[in-house]
């Protein structure tokens, strides 16, 4: 076995600084950002319609969230395999499945005094366990292993696409707020598929900068 070379400007860029700034950026937007959106475009309700421009508050939290726990087995699914990128996409997809329930039934609560069990909320165990594992077991059966962007473009936005609409189906149909999603499916949909869409693009630039193809990957 090698040693490895010496610590790299590149090594502490992608291995500390850049995820502390993703760790930061998750923490503020829920954090921070959602109360304050909350209060300029008070969501929908059951008893209101709520903020035309609520959708900027999903886009800002919610949309960015899922970008971060689908973004991971993408990436994996593309530079590594369609295993690693399913496996992840497992993991990542349950620890938000988890948060993500946890945080309705407290708002549901405060705001209005009651909840659903939204653990079991069909939508939350399919959209992002189920569209976790497919996100990266797609992405990394298209793509091979290739390091080619078109390659990896392709592979990228075919999954995307596929588990976004994967999710707005699931939302549309079996979710617990079906109701949200069936008054304005159109715009319930661009929502879902918007943040998707702009990962597929992003992430196999970002696999490709990041220099996966120097762990023997071929071109």
């Amino acid at each position: 076995m090698t040693e490895p070379g010496k610590v790299k400007l590149s090594t502490i860029l992608w291995g500390i600084i850049i995820p502390l700034i993703i760790g930061i950026v998750i923490v503020i937007f829920p954090a921070v950002l959602r109360p304050i959106l909350d209060s300029a475009f008070p969501p929908p309700s059951m008893t209101s319609a709520g903020s035309p421009y609520a959708f900027l508050t999903v886009i800002f939290t919610h949309g960015l969230a899922l970008m971060v726990v689908m973004g991971v087995p993408l990436f994996l699914g593309l530079t590594w395999n369609k295993y690693a990128g399913g496996a992840a996409g497992f993991i990542m997809g349950t620890l938000y499945y988890v948060a993500n329930a946890g945080y309705n039934i407290q708002y549901s609560i405060i705001n209005y005094g009651s909840s659903l069990n939204m653990y079991a909320d069909p939508s939350f165990i399919g959209g992002y366990i189920v569209g976790g594992i497919l996100i990266g077991y797609m992405a990394g059966s298209i793509n091979e292993k290739s390091m080619r962007i078109k390659r990896m473009l392709g592979a990228a936005l075919t999954a995307s696409i596929a588990v976004g609409a994967f999710q707005f189906i699931l939302n549309y149909t079996v979710a617990f707020g079906a109701w949200m999603t069936q008054s304005d499916p159109l715009n319930a949909l661009w929502q879902t598929m918007l943040p998707l869409v702009i990962l597929g693009i992003i992430i196999p630039f970002i696999a490709r900068i990041s220099g996966a193809s120097e762990l023997g990957y071929h071109p």
